[in-house]
């Protein structure tokens, strides 16, 4: 090999050097260059390595105790908040009125529309036991969209001398426009129930139609008194059918159901009408009692909880066989639409009338530890078929809606269907076994509402119109817990 061969073997070699070690240094680079994303991100690691991260790594929020994330906890973000407030603002927050205001908005944002937070004081008076001696003025109230409204007037008191009709809202109580969602049902009747000869100053607003909005206001003093309307009445139709009204599904109202049924049957009832016209609900627990007065056997309803699905079923005691009509409308609501739907659903009964309100939730009540509670939807209520009754109602097997005028025609549209199914009117029709029934000579149902004539049949209902307050043990459908009839949940 040459010289000149030889220096230039040397020349390419030393070439090939620097090549290699610009590459291993291009490959330590894009080495270190992807082990800082990974290091950058560890917390823990830089930490370890001795290395100020910028970032506070305490869980617990400045200046409070409360431990959580904030990007997933509003308790975490409201703490953090405070606690910068706490240690580096000179604002200073009055407790009371911030919890109230905070607890408030927190309800008008939930997508839960029953939600809603009771200050002490307003606990206190949602607590008060109406169902002794107290009075009330007149008036059955129920609720449409979480605020009471009135579904009926009795008849002959000052309410209805002062034009207090049915459909009119509950405004304000003593001036009290209540929570910012306005007054409950529960809520206003434990707010009415005062003593006899105590006056009561209510606020009410006149919508056109339940779901409109506005309406003229109007405010009345309405004066307490112990005058009461019967939960549970009946009377002979045409000498063939027995007519039950039940007005509200109160502590008794399977009592009265019962006797009804058994003196009915007494005067030869062929087949019954259960008239579930504007009736509020009430308790769970009767509501199913009476279902099993018709029905033999099976599912009542079924109660969906956010820890899983339990049903109520009959319980064997079983009355009557005979054919049933139902009647129901749109203020139908409540434990009275899942009656409705277990009659309809089992096969049992025909139903007349309009879709019901669709009121299918439970509400509980929860005490809070520093005061007050909260109300909240714990359940909903189902058919037996698992039909949804909440935002729904239950529709009717025939269509009619109430005629204007003083003609009831969907009572006198009951009576032709249950004649129907026990195969057409009489040759010869009895006599009504009531001397002073209601029914026209020409065979015309009574008017709706219209008060029993002396030979009907009247329950002695132990709640006044305004709505009994459950015993212990049961609660109305509004706050009745499902599992174990329980009255409302105020213990923690």
């Amino acid at each position: 090999m040459t010289r000149r061969s030889q220096e230039k073997l040397r020349v390419q070699a030393s070439h090939n050097k620097r090549l290699i070690r610009v590459l291993i240094s291009l490959l330590i680079a894009c080495l270190l260059f992807a082990a800082g994303f990974y290091v950058r991100g560890n917390v823990d690691l830089l930490t370890r390595l001795g290395f100020d991260t910028g970032k506070n790594t305490d869980t617990t929020n400045p200046g409070m105790t409360v431990s959580g994330s904030t990007y997933d906890s509003l308790s975490a973000r409201v703490a953090e908040v405070q606690g910068i407030l706490d240690n580096a603002s000179f604002d200073e927050l009055e407790l009371e009125d911030a919890t109230e205001k905070v607890l408030a908005t927190l309800a008008d944002v939930a997508k839960d529309p029953t939600l809603r937070y009771y200050d002490q004081a307003r606990y206190a008076e949602y607590l008060k036991d109406v169902s002794g001696s107290f009075a009330g003025v007149g008036v059955l109230f129920a609720e449409y969209q979480n605020k009471a409204y009135v579904v009926d007037v009795f008849e002959g008191s000052e309410a209805a001398a002062k034009d207090v009709q049915s459909g009119d809202f509950v405004v304000a109580i003593d001036g009290d426009r209540g929570n910012n969602e306005g007054w409950t049902q529960a809520e206003t009747v434990k707010a009415v129930s005062r003593d006899a000869g105590e006056s009561v100053v209510l606020t009410f607003r006149r919508p056109a139609t339940l779901d409109a909005e506005g309406g003229e206001e109007y405010t009345v003093t309405l004066e307490c008194s112990e005058a009461a309307k019967e939960n549970v009445s009946s009377k002979m139709l045409e000498g063939t059918i027995g007519y039950i009204k039940l007005s509200q599904i109160t502590q008794n109202s399977d009592d009265l159901v019962q006797d009804a049924i058994v003196s009915l049957r007494k005067k030869d009832a062929r087949c019954f009408i259960l008239d579930l016209r504007d009736c509020p609900g009430g308790f769970l627990t009767q509501s199913v009692d009476i279902a099993s007065h018709f029905i033999k056997s099976g599912v009542v309803v079924e109660i969906q909880a956010k820890d899983g699905l339990t049903t109520r079923n009959a319980d064997g005691q079983t009355l009557t066989d005979a054919p049933l009509v139902v009647l129901v409308n749109a203020s139908t609501a409540g434990t009275a639409e899942v009656l409705a739907g277990a009659l309809q659903d089992n096969g049992r009964a025909t139903i007349v009338g309009q879709k019901t309100m669709g009121k299918g939730t439970v509400q509980s009540i929860q005490e809070l530890s520093f005061g007050g509670a909260i109300r909240y939807t714990s359940a909903y209520y189902k058919t037996p078929n698992g039909y949804e009754i909440d935002g729904k109602g239950i529709s009717p097997d025939i269509q009619v809606s109430k005629a204007d005028g003083g003609t009831d025609n969907q009572l006198n549209l009951a009576v032709e269907t249950a004649f129907d199914l026990i195969g057409g009117r009489p040759k010869t029709e009895k006599a009504s076994s009531s001397s002073s029934s209601n029914a026209s000579s020409e065979g015309e149902a009574p008017a709706e509402g219209e008060a029993p004539a002396e030979g009907e049949t009247s329950a002695e209902g132990e709640a006044p119109a305004e709505g009994e307050t459950p015993a212990e043990g049961e609660v109305p459908v509004e706050d009745e817990a499902p599992a174990d009839e329980q009255a409302e949940n105020a213990n923690p």
